[in-house]
């Protein structure tokens, strides 16, 4: 029996409308709502690690009741159905309240080491938050969010975790290309769980409205039940917690820059308090490298989104955290030194982050003149990221050869001209290497440590969703499985290292993806 603890909805005020249909809710943080049954759950997969800390057996979660409750048909002793309140900045503008449109929670669990664990269902219907939406998701959203979840943590990267994807067993009508084409898609729930799901947006929007009685009593809330370790007086508190989410915030940003992962919608109301990379939407991991690449059709035209810019947005979203909180503590100063740590974590973390990459035991002065060089060597020869970081720790220090670098490769006439300049670096790296006395053996070791050799590239992802599609779940097991050692070469799945294939590089879904569930 699981122990609930529904401290949000204790402590926090709710709507006083008890009704699910839409509207503005003022002076709460949530409503409350149940899910909507869905006609033949059925579990599809299920994290095993994600189980086992919350205490939770295999038979347990294929067992009906819980089958019931991940898929929004019962609760079980001790759940609260809500859904919270929340505003947010989309694409650079103040879009008002959105709030969890097509997410219920099941409330707060405590697992045997005490740390607290909030449930919630996305796609289990509508709620007071929806919109014009239906609140329900797709199979092929789910799946991709359920398994990069899981893959993210893996690689290191702070992150939502994902419990278990539940077929519906109904079908949701979706415009996956917003040419006024709707399809039948199959439904599917994912279960997803993280310490807390409070949002930059939870604080925007009782700041837009003046409710500042609301925004102090959100962020007491938010400091004693998220950030216990800071103590003293709230005027002491507050800008130290703004340097935390600050510190926090750079370090996940820097984890998707080590990985090359490309969170690709980076609203203010996707961004976390406690510096999870959550919302998997429209995301994707850089193949051929290039900074300007994002993986969101809506972002197309002025890539807001995309790769090179996610530190720079990350900062945007903080100083509008920063704006919310100013109305509470003036002085603003303070809350612009968390800025002010933003930028030396990032930059700290990088080096580090970096350094482990290219297989230095340490940053040095001059290396980020070297580092910029072979970034800009792999946008110009259309080589793939992933590919090239494991190949460049085959390189021998004492005699660089070029043509280790050739399996990351994706145009033979774009590597042929990029090849005496790729040549050139080499020798300079080799270098580099001899500086640090370090047997090859030990550098290469250290770099797979730093270098995945296992991503979920978006056409893996797909091959996964048409599959389940069609009933076979087979490679989303096997993906699930792969991307829990994503650092170990696993030689019987070496194929799923493999670049991303020719077919892929246009095909829906395997490149670009649009906001639609």
């Amino acid at each position: 029996m699981l122990k609930f603890d529904n401290r949000f909805c204790r402590e926090l005020p709710g709507d006083s409308e008890s009704g699910n249909f839409v509207r503005q809710v003022t002076g709460a943080c949530w409503s409350q709502v149940q899910p909507t049954p869905v006609p033949a759950p059925r579990l599809l997969a299920f994290s095993p690690d994600m189980a086992a800390r919350l205490g939770l057996t295999e038979a347990a979660l294929q067992g009906m009741d819980w089958l019931q409750a991940l898929s929004g048909n019962r609760l079980l002793p001790g759940m609260t159905a809500y859904a919270t309140c929340y505003g947010g900045h989309q694409f650079g503008q103040w879009a008002g309240q959105l709030g969890d449109g097509r997410v219920i929670f099941l409330g707060e669990v405590l697992d045997a080491q005490g740390q607290r664990w909030e449930l919630q269902l996305k796609g289990a219907g509508p709620t007071p938050y929806s919109r014009r939406a239906d609140g329900r998701a797709v199979l092929r959203s789910s799946l991709r969010e359920f398994l990069c979840s899981e893959a993210m943590h893996h690689l290191g990267v702070p992150s939502t975790r994902a419990l278990s994807l539940v077929a519906t067993g109904d079908g949701v009508l979706r415009d996956m290309f917003y040419d006024g084409h709707p399809q039948l898609e199959p439904g599917a729930i994912v279960c997803r769980v993280a310490p807390s799901f409070i949002r930059f947006g939870h604080f925007e929007l009782p700041a837009a409205r003046g409710d500042l009685v609301l925004l102090r009593r959100l962020v007491d809330f938010t400091l004693a039940r998220d950030f216990p370790e800071l103590q003293g007086a709230p005027e002491t508190r507050l800008p130290l917690w703004f340097a935390e989410v600050c510190r926090r915030t750079a370090w996940m940003v820097a984890g998707w820059m080590q990985v090359g992962f490309v969170h690709g919608v980076m609203n203010t109301d996707n961004m976390s308090i406690l510096g999870l990379t959550m919302d998997y939407g429209p995301y994707g991991w850089v193949d051929d490298f290039d900074p300007g690449w994002t993986p969101n059709t809506t972002d197309a035209a002025g890539r807001r989104y995309c790769f090179g810019r996610q530190p720079e947005i990350a900062r945007w979203n903080l100083e509008r955290l920063a704006q919310a909180l100013a109305q509470i503590h003036p002085d603003q100063g303070s809350l612009a030194e968390g800025i002010d740590v933003f930028e030396q974590a990032y930059n700290d973390r990088m080096a580090q982050l970096f350094a482990g990459k290219f297989g230095f035991s340490a940053w040095q002065e001059g290396d980020g003149e070297l580092v910029s060089s072979a970034l800009e060597l792999l946008h110009q020869g259309e080589l793939d990221m992933t590919m090239f970081f494991r190949c460049l720790g085959q390189v021998e220090q004492a005699a660089p050869r070029v043509e280790l670098l050739q399996p990351a490769a994706y145009d033979e006439r774009r590597w042929a001209a990029c090849q005496p300049a790729l040549a050139a670096w080499l020798q300079h790296y080799g270098q580099r290497l001899g500086q640090e006395g370090e047997a090859d053996a030990a550098r290469r070791a250290r770099m797979e440590g730093f270098n995945p050799r296992y991503v979920l590239r978006n056409y893996l992802a797909q091959q996964a969703i048409d599959e389940a599609e069609e009933g076979n779940m087979g490679l989303l097991e096997t993906l699930l499985e792969v991307l829990r050692h994503p650092y170990a070469e696993q030689a019987e799945r070496a194929e799923l290292a493999a670049l991303r294939p020719d077919w892929a590089r246009h095909r829906a879904g395997c490149s670009m993806l649009s906001c639609s569930s």
